[in-house]
C-alpha cells in the first residue's frame, strides 16, 4: 500500500468526533439513497424513512436487522435475503461457521471485495506489517473468509503470504522455522495450542521468527491472561482483530492492547445498553450493533452482532475512534445467570489461562432447576482443580464445580474453539 494511503487512514483516525460523523451520515445517505430502489431486502425495511437522513441520530430510528431474516428468507430464493445484484455480478463466496446457527451464505462483488481489503489495511497498520514481512496464515483453504481476506490484504501490502491450509500443526511449526515467518495469523486457540505442540516437541517458540501474532475468529486477543500466555510463550507480540461474515472486518487492536477500535469511517457502532435498552453510557456494557458503509452488494443496517462490548470515547491521541476496553467480552447468548451472577464463559477463561499447567478446558452450563449451574473440565497439570476452583470462587463471587480431564482427553481447535457447551436449550 502506498504512504499517502498509510498517511490518509491515520488522518481518519485523528478525525474529531464531529467531522467524523460528517464522513458517516453522506456514506450511510449515498448508500440508502442508491440501494433502496435495487435491494428488495432494505427496500422493504426501510420503505417509510425519508431519505436523506438529515442527522446521523436518525439512524436509531431505522429498524433493526437480525440474522435470522437473513436466513429465513433465504430458503426462498438462493443466497441470502440482503443481496443487491443478480448473482452473476458477484466474484467471491463464503459463508458463516455455524457456530451458532446454520452457516448463512455471503457474496461479494470485485468492488465490496476491494472494500474488505482496505479496511484490513487498518490491522495490518496496528501490527506494524510491511512488505518486509513474511505472514504464514494458519487456517485452511474452506470458505471461511478471514482467511481469504487477509491473504488478499497482505498480498496488496506486497507481504510475502504463506498458506498454512492442509497442514498438521507440527508441519506449520517447521513451515514457520524454514520460511522465516515473521508474522503468524491464527485464532486465539490456535495460538495456543502451538504452544502445546511444540512444547512436546522440544521446540522452543521464542526462538523462532515470529515477532507479531495477529489474532482473530474468538474473544481472547484483548483478554489480558491469554494475550500474556501467547506472547510469553512465542516472544511476539498479539494483535486482535475482530469481523464478521455479514458484517465487514470491523476492529482492530489498539497499541496498547486494551481493546479494539472500531473503523468508525466504514462502519457505524451503535450501543445499546443491556441493562437499560437506550444508548449506552461509556463504559457500560452493551449490545454492539453495526451498519456496513462501503459493502454495497451484500449490504448490512443495524445489525446486531449478538456480541457484548464496553464503549469508550476519547477525544484525545492519534486514534480517536472508539475503543472497545477489553475487546468483544462474549456474545448475549452465551451469558449466564447463576444465583443471581451474570457470568460470561470469557470471564472464566481470563481465570482459567491465569493458571499455566492449565492446558485445555471445556465449560458446561446446564438447567438446575430454574437456576444455571457451570461445570469447568480442565486439563490440568498440577492435577489440582480445588485450587481453580477456589481461584474462581474468589473472583467470580460463586462457587464453580470443577473436574479434572484426563490428558489429551478435550477436544483441540484450529479454527474457532467451541469450549462452551450449553445444554440449558
Amino acid at each position: 500500500m502506498s504512504r499517502s494511503n498509510a498517511e490518509q487512514r491515520r488522518r481518519h483516525e485523528a478525525l474529531d468526533r464531529s467531522a467524523l460523523i460528517d464522513v458517516q451520515l453522506a456514506k450511510l445517505n449515498d448508500m440508502l439513497t442508491a440501494l433502496r430502489p435495487v435491494n428488495r431486502f432494505y427496500a422493504q425495511k426501510l420503505a417509510s424513512v425519508r431519505l436523506p437522513l438529515q442527522s446521523l441520530d436518525e439512524l436509531a430510528t431505522l429498524p433493526l436487522t437480525a440474522k435470522n431474516e437473513l436466513l429465513l428468507e433465504s430458503l426462498d430464493h438462493f443466497g441470502p435475503a440482503n443481496l443487491t445484484w443478480p448473482l452473476e455480478r458477484y466474484v467471491r463466496f463464503h459463508q458463516t461457521s455455524g457456530t451458532h446457527g446454520r452457516p448463512l451464505e455471503v457474496y461479494d462483488t470485485a468492488d465490496d471485495w476491494q472494500w474488505w481489503v482496505e479496511c484490513w489495511q487498518y490491522v495490518l497498520d496496528a501490527a506494524g506489517v510491511t512488505a518486509a514481512d513474511r505472514a504464514l496464515l494458519a487456517f485452511s483453504f474452506g470458505p471461511f473468509i478471514g482467511f481469504w481476506s487477509a491473504h488478499d490484504a497482505l498480498t496488496s501490502r506486497g507481504v510475502m503470504t504463506i498458506p498454512g491450509g492442509g497442514l498438521n500443526s507440527l508441519a506449520r511449526l517447521d513451515l514457520i522455522e524454514r520460511t522465516k515467518a515473521t508474522v503468524l495469523l491464527c485464532t486465539p486457540t490456535y495460538a495456543l495450542h502451538l504452544v502445546e505442540v511444540a512444547e512436546e516437541h522440544k521446540i522452543n517458540l521464542a526462538h523462532t521468527s515470529v515477532q507479531r501474532i495477529i489474532v482473530a475468529g474468538e474473544p481472547g486477543g484483548s483478554i489480558p491472561a491469554i494475550r500474556q500466555r501467547i506472547e510469553q510463550a512465542w516472544s511476539a507480540r498479539v494483535v486482535d482483530h475482530s469481523g464478521s461474515s455479514e458484517v465487514g472486518p470491523w476492529g482492530y487492536g489498539d497499541a496498547a492492547g486494551a481493546g479494539l477500535h472500531v473503523l468508525e469511517t466504514q462502519f457505524i457502532p451503535e450501543f445499546i445498553g443491556v441493562e437499560s435498552g437506550e444508548s449506552a453510557k461509556a463504559g457500560e456494557l452493551s449490545h454492539l450493533v453495526l451498519t456496513s458503509l462501503g459493502r454495497w452488494g451484500m449490504p448490512i443496517v443495524r445489525y446486531r452482532t449478538g456480541d457484548l462490548v464496553r464503549p469508550v470515547w476519547s477525544d484525545e491521541g492519534p486514534n480517536r475512534f472508539v475503543l472497545l476496553k477489553g475487546g468483544v467480552l462474549g456474545r448475549a447468548d452465551d451469558m449466564l445467570i447463576i444465583r443471581g451472577v451474570n457470568i460470561f464463559p470469557t470471564a472464566v477463561e481470563q481465570i482459567l489461562r491465569s493458571f499455566p499447567e492449565v492446558v485445555e478446558y471445556r465449560l458446561t452450563a446446564r438447567k438446575r432447576g430454574e437456576m444455571d449451574e457451570l461445570i469447568v473440565e480442565v486439563e490440568d497439570r498440577a492435577a489440582e482443580p480445588v485450587r481453580i476452583a477456589e481461584e474462581l470462587r474468589l473472583r467470580l463471587g460463586m462457587r464453580v464445580d470443577v473436574r479434572l480431564a484426563p490428558p489429551m482427553s478435550l477436544p483441540r481447535f484450529e479454527g474457532k474453539g467451541r469450549r462452551f457447551v450449553d445444554q440449558r436449550r
